[in-house]
């Protein structure tokens, strides 16, 4: 990897698009880039590291919040891990709620298509419990 890249080439190096990129340094997670002279992004290793570093923690379901925790911990040679582990854990927690929403789901949809005759007729359980005014278990989360 050259010493400068810019903002294609680290999309590609990272697997991250540059509305993406540029997004991350609008909300302050990444660094504004140095500049060319012709005014383009300038990134370094750093950026390129960073990038991955946001690209995984993001793919483990981590909030942007989280995330720039993370880094900041990350960056931080000072830091303690215990740190690093109650965001995890409080993660996993987070994790293991939705879990449970996602089986309560599962669990209500997999009752309305047992109900449901699926042949010609035009009664139908699950259109039913969508347009019924009773709140099902599984859509408490509707404002």
């Amino acid at each position: 990897m050259s010493a400068a890249l810019s903002i294609g080439e680290v999309a590609e190096e990272t697997g991250v698009p540059a509305k993406t990129i540029r997004y991350y340094e609008q909300i302050g997670l990444l660094p504004e880039p140095a500049r060319a002279d012709n005014g383009y992004r300038v990134y370094g290793a750093r950026a390129v590291d960073e990038l991955r570093f946001i690209k995984r923690g993001r793919g483990l379901g981590f909030s942007i919040a989280d995330v720039e925790a993370l880094l900041g911990l990350w960056r931080d040679k000072h830091r303690a891990s215990g740190d690093v582990r109650a965001l995890a854990e409080r993660h996993i927690r987070e994790i293991d709620e939705k879990l449970a929403e996602l089986e309560t789901m599962r669990a209500v949809l997999a009752d309305l298509v047992a109900r449901c005759h699926g042949d010609e007729r035009p009664d139908c359980p699950i259109l039913e419990s969508l347009s019924s005014e009773a709140p099902d278990d599984c859509c408490h989360h509707d404002p």
